[in-house]
């Protein structure tokens, strides 16, 4: 006799055994799919926060002395080149017990005139503490106006023969479209409570008395910016008649002027002058979450003011 003439439900015995097999595979699969998806979500967390910068802290511990580096790129004021980001840095590698001595490399045409004296006031404010950490600038391509102005706070100033030094003094730059609003039959409806409460607007003629107003405004700022250049610079400085003009010259014309004392790099400042050939870059970096916060805030401002304001630049 057969085992199907035995046992009559064998049929059902065989179809159950059939789906609790498909169950325990789908069940397996289920579980590796989980493990899987779990895995790549721990993943994408550990890349965003070590993006964001939020594992760890900012300070790294130096075994021996060494050359702290900051670096200064781009326009004053920007998110790379803010006074707070330069101030953080330079504190930072001042008060290392192990800076030997401090680079300011600098790259950058100028930018804002308050945020670049905040600089420079915190150079000499840190170099009176700390007395025996000297800081020395070393221009990359550019250091022109505001960025010279941060350049004449250090010890000494080192540039390349082809770098581009000067540029020192002020300016106010705007447009007018007066002309553009009369052809196109555009009426200008501007109300103020003070006389000069729309100083230089640009969609209004020029008004002799605030021009004059303005350019008294920039001798101002403009002799605030040679005083600042005389007292870093101090007897090194030959000046000319064109010195403070606002002309630019080579780094090795810069040298024979006195605004800067000689050729030098990064790499050879370190080696040959601070004699501490290994660098640190202590320049503070926004976190992601910083950058984008930036953004946003910079792109709402953008499109609540669609018109920007006329602003003084040592550039």
């Amino acid at each position: 006799m057969s085992e199907a003439q035995k046992d009559p439900n064998w049929e059902r015995q065989v179809l159950e055994k059939l789906a609790m097999s498909a169950i325990q595979e789908q069940r397996r699969t289920r579980h590796w799919g989980i493990l899987f998806k779990t895995l790549g979500f721990l993943y994408l967390f550990v890349v965003l926060f070590l993006a964001a910068g939020w594992f760890g802290g900012d300070s790294v511990s130096i075994p021996r002395e060494h050359t702290a580096l900051v670096d200064l790129q781009g326009v004053i004021a920007s998110e790379e080149a803010s006074a707070d980001a330069i101030i953080a840095s330079l504190q930072g590698a001042f008060e290392d017990e192990k800076t030997k001595g401090v680079i300011l490399r600098i790259n950058s045409p100028g930018g804002s005139p308050v945020q670049a004296g905040q600089i420079y006031d915190e150079i000499k404010r840190l170099r009176k503490l700390h007395p025996k950490t000297p800081l020395y600038a070393v221009v990359d391509d550019i250091c022109a106006s505001g960025g010279y102005y941060v350049a004449a706070g250090a010890d000494r100033i080192f540039v390349d023969k082809a770098s581009i030094v000067g540029s020192i003094g002020v300016l106010m730059d705007g447009f007018g479209f007066t002309q553009t609003m009369e052809k196109l039959g555009v009426e200008r409806r501007l109300l103020t409570a003070g006389e000069n409460k729309g100083f230089l607007d640009p969609f209004s003629p020029v008004d002799p008395t605030q021009q004059a107003f303005a350019k008294q405004m920039l001798e101002e700022i403009h002799g605030q910016f040679i005083g600042v250049v005389r007292e870093g610079r101090g007897k090194r400085l030959k000046e000319t008649p064109e010195m403070f003009s606002g002309l630019v010259w080579s780094g090795e014309k810069s040298i024979e002027l006195g605004l800067a004392d000689a050729l030098g790099s990064v790499d050879s400042v370190a080696r040959d002058v601070i004699k501490a050939e290994d660098i640190v870059d202590y320049t503070q970096q926004e976190s992601f979450a910083e950058r984008l916060a930036g953004r946003l805030g910079a792109a709402m401002a953008s499109a609540l003011t669609p018109f920007e304001k006329t602003g003084v630049t040592l550039r």
